[in-house]
């Protein structure tokens, strides 16, 4: 045990170390604060307009209309540009990473990945049932006019301009590859000294930004150069090229219930051996989930649809139904402990836990039982999560449920949590609640157990 032990600790703790791994998640961490004030406006708006209008007070949503198109501000400013956001903060945390100019890093990032954005917007107007002598028209003064009768419509094509399809969460990997790649290229010219160096009486601002010229302008030029040849060569831009054949095939994969399983129940053994399993994973459940969450949001505010969610699983899945009260749904264990253990060590402990295990703080009973290398408490520790991870993906996939399409602060009460990042979904926050009764169900025996354990060893 010892030796399996210390070389999967060895392992992990190079994993969780690997600088290039620890800025792709510090830089979805950063991007929170902007994430969750944009889920929030989208929520407020559920209230505001969603609910009022299903249920026929068309009233109170023109009253509230100002509010609501305050939050669509909102929204725009925040999880519509996510994509120009995360470009900026993975360039930020690289540099900082390599020991350079961090302000100018996140800039070159920024700038590198809109210069590869489509720069020409196409909006199609539809147009059916327009004469023929009204098309020809159309046509004589340059208009592109497509298809016939009912799917008759006009096109017309807007130079110089952004869409939010690029910007938002679809352009994620694209501004992830591109941020990265530009990134390095600034970073290994400045660690180089290629740089454009000012006597030592120019203030250090001034110095800063001259020595970022030549390897941010290099850093842009080669990212722009990438966007052109993949443009010349497939005529696709390089952001449908890798929203194509890199980020939908590997979000598709993480949507199968056994990634999810599995994925759970890692973020377990990472603890168990005294690792942050959400930290050491956090490249993967944020740079796949993350990105799932993000578009469901979109998807949502430009449908109010639950059926055209594009996700079943996304980041907020896991902490909804899987990791109520903390990893390993702790919470769970408290109440476990409260009625079934006779051992005044577990009682103290879960009374001192509790309060915080109901706003998912689990560090005092994950370090107080302890749950690192116990094997009293090892098989449910590992599979309590799985186990309502895979519940739930049931409820959501067989349409019980919504899929999580909200970010929602994960300090929130379990129950509550789901029912907010489903749109409030009654029935999201019962399956959350079920869940932790699963969990007591199987935390009790081990509780149990522990009696024993205890009685023996006196």
């Amino acid at each position: 045990m010892s030796s399996v032990s210390d070389k999967f600790m060895a392992f992990a703790g190079k994993m969780g170390s690997q600088k290039h791994l620890v800025a792709v998640r510090d830089s979805f961490i950063a991007m929170m604060p902007l994430t969750m004030a944009g889920s929030i406006a989208v929520l407020l708006n559920v209230f505001f307009r969603d609910i009022p209008t299903n249920l026929g007070w068309e009233g109170f949503a023109k009253v509230a209309a100002p509010l609501i198109q305050i939050n669509g501000y909102v929204y725009f400013g925040t999880i519509a540009i996510s994509a120009l956001i995360f470009a900026f903060s993975i360039g930020y945390n690289l540099s900082q990473t390599y020991k350079v100019n961090p302000i100018a890093g996140g800039l070159v990032s920024f700038a590198s990945f809109v210069s590869i954005i489509p720069q020409t917007v196409k909006v199609s107007t539809a147009i059916a049932g327009a004469d023929k002598g009204l098309v020809d028209g159309l046509m004589k003064l340059g208009l592109q006019v497509t298809g016939n009768g009912d799917a008759l419509a006009l096109q017309t094509s807007y130079d110089g301009a952004i869409t939010t399809a690029y910007a938002g969460a679809t352009g994620l990997f694209t501004a992830l590859i591109i941020g990265f790649l530009s990134t390095m290229i600034y970073c290994g010219l400045m660690n180089k000294n290629i740089i454009i160096k000012m006597p030592d009486s120019v203030p250090p601002a001034v110095n800063k930004a001259f020595a970022s010229i030549i390897p941010g302008t290099v850093a842009i030029y080669a990212s722009a150069i990438v966007g052109y040849v993949a443009v010349a060569l497939t005529n696709q831009s390089l952001n449908d090229l890798i929203s194509s054949y890199i980020q939908k095939p590997l979000m598709g994969l993480s949507q199968g219930v056994f990634s999810v399983v599995i994925l759970s129940f890692l973020v377990q053994l990472f603890w168990f051996f005294g690792l942050h399993g959400h930290n050491v994973l956090a490249p993967i459940m944020d740079g796949i989930y993350a990105p799932a969450l993000l578009e469901n949001t979109d998807v949502w505010q430009k449908t109010h649809d639950i059926s055209q969610l594009p996700w079943t699983w996304t980041r907020g899945s896991f902490d909804a139904f899987a990791q109520m009260g903390g990893s390993g749904v702790t919470i769970a264990l408290i109440i476990a402990i409260f009625i079934f253990s006779k051992r005044d060590d577990y009682k103290t402990v879960a009374k001192l836990s509790a309060p915080m295990g109901i706003f998912n703080i689990n560090e005092p009973i994950t370090f107080g039982i302890p749950m690192v290398l116990n094997p009293i408490f090892v098989v449910p520790w590992l599979i309590v999560p799985p186990v309502c991870a895979a519940i739930a993906y049931g409820a959501t996939s067989a349409g019980l449920i919504p899929p999580v399409f909200l970010s929602v602060p994960w300090i929130t009460p379990p129950g509550l949590y789901a029912f907010l990042a489903t749109g409030n979904n009654l029935m999201a926050g019962l399956v959350s609640l079920f869940n932790v009764f699963v969990a007591f169900l199987i935390w009790t025996p081990f509780v149990i157990s522990a009696n024993k354990i205890k009685t023996v060893a006196e």
